[in-house]
């Protein structure tokens, strides 16, 4: 079975089951501030997963385009990638464990004809939260799967919340094994034969300040990768020889004149991070020093690193023409595909440039001593982009002394500061869907409102959002920067709604209705056959999933606190509601 072929029996089959499908959206979430990229299927659906309606019902699934940043340094093993397509499906306070497991199992059994003597199944062992999942154990074993091919596991079992507070729960783990031997009679979770290939999120507790809770709406929340999922069934033990992978590791054999056998780690990374870099483009995305731009940046330049480390002879976007061979099913890919090679190529060219002083750079550090201490390694590969092994490999070159622990202290260091600067970003999750965050969210829809008014024109749309409990920051298309003046009548417009007490109205209708009736929103595409509309009265009328205050004076003093430009024709403000 191949990847479409699996993509389009996993939607017939749970469209059987009256799951409705939802589209696959941008891997730039446009409701969940606490992250920069979509990481999996939920981030669309976390209102609904709180309790808002969803206009298509309790039922859902789809499949969605995700990016892990927490898996690029695990990337050039066998299964581990940066981009992946996750298959979800979705009970919104509907169906529970039963249904839920009876679902999964039919779908492997039946429909991808898994053979039963090859799966294995996790459940979550219990602490002091929570009790021991025996209910999902039994439900399994009811089913044919033995006592001896279940496992109890802790945290690996256990998910959530995202941020402090919210929606968690127990999950069930399927596990194949891909060994060709037959498989163990008892389970080993340990053994990497067995390979994880979808997995139930049971969202039953509720995590508070307090403690946990029985959740008002209890969710299921299962995931399975497409490119893990596709080549498994297909026999491969290494997802890097199977159909989303090969074309690219062919095109690198071709290009550095070497074979994959003998490079599989380095030759994995950059078909990895191309293919991961060509979708992250195509959802208009640049390389930068920030955010999502700087993840790119990352995956550009690690991929020419380890080009550069097998004499790749051609460019980086000769490697990523395979990419949209594999995916012409994504029609944005094929559209952008001139911009997403243009972009490739000129930061490329970028870190070519500072590689080579990065190269002058070693000399000057290294002409007289012969030595190079762990800080200054790391220089070198914090500004100038240089791997461990390039280091490794120019001081083997040059018979350079170096200290490898020394750097590996420096890089632990650099390591904990940065997951705990990403913490701030992703402390909140979905629980961030507070008062003060729902508050900022409805203030932006008054506040792109207000600015196409102030500066005369109605083609002003949102360029991207960041919210937190906060403040909210709002990037919008201008080509100038707003006078005190304008600044001065966009507050006191915002106020001035704020203090005529307008209700806030959420209506359910299909795109086509919506977009007679007036209502504004980007990324078309996106849309449902069902959306969400909300109104402020004679002011604002907009699609989007939430969440929204129900009257316009429960949101305070509305305050610019900085405007500024963010790129060419995109001007940012950061503003707080006092």
């Amino acid at each position: 079975m191949d990847r479409k072929e699996l993509i389009k029996s996993y939607i017939r089959f749970f469209k059987s089951k009256k799951h409705k499908e939802i589209p696959n959206v941008s891997l730039i979430p446009e409701n969940d501030p606490t992250v920069l990229f979509t990481t999996a299927g939920m981030h669309p659906l976390v209102p609904y997963l709180l309790g808002q309606k969803h206009p298509l019902g309790r039922r859902l699934c789809d499949v969605q385009k995700c990016i892990r940043t927490t898996d690029i340094e695990e990337v050039g093993d066998a299964y581990h990638h940066t981009f992946i397509e996750m298959l979800g499906n979705w009970s919104l306070g509907d169906y529970w464990k039963k249904e839920a497991i009876n679902f999964t199992f039919e779908f492997l059994i039946k429909v991808l004809k898994i053979p039963i003597e090859k799966l294995a199944i996790t459940c979550f062992k219990g602490d002091k939260n929570s009790s021991k999942d025996v209910e999902s154990a039994k439900i399994w074993k009811s089913l044919g799967i033995p006592e001896e091919r279940i496992a109890y596991l802790g945290k690996d079992n256990w998910w959530g919340p995202a941020g402090e507070t919210g929606p968690c729960g127990p999950s069930t783990e399927m596990f194949y094994w891909v060994g060709k031997n037959k498989a163990p009679k008892k389970f080993d979770a340990k053994n990497k034969k067995w390979v994880e290939i979808g997995n139930d999120v049971l969202m039953e507790y509720n995590k508070t300040k307090e403690g946990f809770e029985k959740a008002k709406q209890q969710n299921i929340d299962f995931g399975g990768g497409v490119e893990r999922i596709a080549a498994t069934l297909n026999g491969f033990e290494d997802n890097y020889l199977a159909e989303t992978f090969k074309p690219i590791v062919n095109k690198i054999e071709k290009a550095s004149k070497q074979k994959y056998k003998e490079n599989q780690k380095a030759m994995r990374i950059i078909s990895d991070h191309v293919k991961a870099a060509v979708f992250i483009i195509a959802d208009g995305i640049v390389p930068s020093n920030t955010e999502q731009g700087y993840v790119l940046r990352r995956l550009i330049r690690r991929a020419v690193r380890y080009g550069r480390e097998l004499n790749v002879r051609d460019s980086i976007k000769v490697i990523a023409e395979p990419v949209f061979l594999i995916y012409k099913d994504y029609s944005h890919l094929q559209k952008n595909k001139k911009n997403i090679l243009e972009e490739l190529e000129k930061e490329e060219g970028r870190f070519k440039s500072v590689l080579e002083k990065g190269l002058n750079k070693f000399k000057r550090l290294t002409s007289k001593k012969k030595k190079l201490s762990g800080k200054e390694a790391f220089l070198l590969y914090q500004s100038y982009g240089f791997p461990f092994e390039m280091i490794h490999e120019e001081c083997k070159r040059n018979k350079v002394k170096f200290n490898g622990k020394e750097f590996e202290k420096e890089l632990k260091k650099h390591q904990e500061i940065s997951r705990t600067s990403r913490s701030g970003k992703f402390k909140s999750g979905l629980s961030d869907h507070s008062g003060e965050t729902t508050k900022l969210h409805t203030a932006t829809h008054l506040l792109l409102a207000v600015l196409r008014v102030v500066l005369k024109n109605k083609n002003i749309i949102q360029k991207g959002s960041n919210i937190t409990a906060e403040r909210l920051r709002f990037d919008f298309n201008h080509k100038s920067k707003l006078t005190d003046v304008e600044m001065k009548k966009v507050e006191e417009l915002i106020n001035k709604k704020i203090k005529e007490g307008l209700a806030v109205k959420r209506e359910e209708m299909d795109v086509k209705t919506a977009k007679k009736s007036g209502a504004g929103g980007i990324f078309d595409e996106k849309y449902g056959k069902k959306v969400s509309v909300y109104s402020i009265d004679g002011i604002s009328k907009e699609i989007c999933a939430g969440p929204h205050v129900e009257n316009t004076s429960e949101l305070g003093h509305f305050k610019i606190i900085k405007e500024e430009s963010v790129a060419a024709g995109v001007r940012r403000i950061k503003a707080v509601l006092e």
